[in-house]
């Protein structure tokens, strides 16, 4: 679908074709449906991105735990969502050794005690040894601050997710 069919879709075609930006949290492209026309890329992405920053703590929250432990149980099982599991793939995450399982793990169950959701980190962006120093600094972080870069972080992941979903034009300033 163009950036040109979304601004034209209704409610219900907007969120089937943006819902999945945000893990299991259609809510995000719902509500942003009603900031119709985007300019472009850029303005869609900041806009959905500010439905989510301006959303209920408690929504927040559930965005943020929608999202599957790196290389947890999900993973393993293969019930990881198609971009779940095509981002975890991209950093290796499919490929660990035992070992680096096992510290996935142990920073997935310390990361979970403290905060009370997923360690979320855009793993198209990160390689596996970056993304487990992530997660041994992240745990030194107060609650707040680390749910404000998880946010963050998602926000990165539903950018990526977009920038794959709408078809590249001439024109357009990825081109440039």
């Amino acid at each position: 679908m163009t950036l040109s069919a979304l601004n034209h879709s209704d409610q219900a075609a907007f969120t089937a074709f943006l819902g999945p930006l945000f893990e299991h949290s259609p809510w995000v492209a719902a509500e942003t449906w009603a900031h119709r026309p985007f300019r472009d890329e850029a303005h869609l992405h900041a806009a959905l991105c500010g439905t989510m920053l301006a959303a209920a703590p408690e929504r927040q929250l559930s965005l943020i735990r929608a999202h599957p432990d790196l290389a947890g149980r999900l993973a393993r099982q293969k019930q990881l969502t198609a971009e779940s599991n095509r981002e975890q793939a991209s950093a290796g995450l499919d490929q660990l050794s035992d070992a680096e399982l096992a510290e996935f793990q142990r920073l997935n169950d310390a990361y979970r005690a403290k905060f009370g959701f997923p360690f979320v980190i855009c793993a198209r962006l990160n390689a596996k040894a970056a993304i487990l120093a992530a997660m041994q600094a992240r745990l030194e972080q107060d609650p707040a601050a680390e749910q404000a870069t998880a946010l963050a972080e998602i926000g990165r992941i539903a950018g990526l997710r977009l920038r794959d979903a709408l078809p590249v034009h001439p024109e357009s300033p990825r081109n440039r």
